[in-house]
């Protein structure tokens, strides 16, 4: 499975915002969980709420019901950190690593390429309301001049006017 792909499947979405978990970005980085929280805690100042959060028990519970029964030590009894865009990137200057390092640059690379993807198909769902806005004009223009075309060529029949009969007309016995 190429890497992009790998990266995109560990993309949640949590409080309105694309953040990556600590366990997947521990395995990404091929460290423990337990050492990433570690620097991270000792490191609080570069993470700020915007950066960084830990889920709250409503969304510690959302994610554990996402993954069904979780394996032993696949996520910590403790609660779950998530990293945005900007805390990925801070990450790799709190491990201090080659593999850090590889891995955030791919991260950021499939975070850029998702903004850019959605940004596309906002640019393209504006073009064609346009498009369907323009169409519906030109519908109802058609319509009208259809509709002058029908009086043209079929002119409106006259409603018979009432004939009184003419001659003589015999009394009836």
């Amino acid at each position: 499975m190429p890497v992009e792909q790998n990266i995109i499947e560990k993309i949640f979405h949590f409080r309105g915002l694309k953040v990556m978990l600590d366990s997947d970005l521990a395995a990404l980085y091929q460290v423990e969980n337990k050492q990433l929280k570690r620097q991270v805690k000792r490191n609080l100042i570069r993470f700020p709420e915007d950066f960084m959060f830990e889920l709250s028990d409503d969304e510690q519970k959302i994610l554990r019901r996402q993954f069904g029964t979780l394996g032993h030590g696949t996520y910590s009894k403790y609660r779950t950190m998530a990293f945005t865009e900007q805390g990925v990137a801070m990450l790799s200057s709190v491990l201090n690593s080659e593999r850090a390092i590889l891995v955030n640059i791919e991260i950021i690379r499939t975070f850029t390429k998702i903004r850019s993807t959605i940004a596309q198909s906002t640019v393209l769902r504006q073009e064609i309301e346009k498009i369907k806005n323009r169409l519906d004009n030109q519908d109802k223009n058609l319509e009208i001049v259809f509709k002058y075309l029908d009086e043209l060529i079929t002119p409106p029949i006259p409603e018979p006017v009432p004939r009184q009969r003419i001659g003589f007309r015999p009394d009836m016995i």
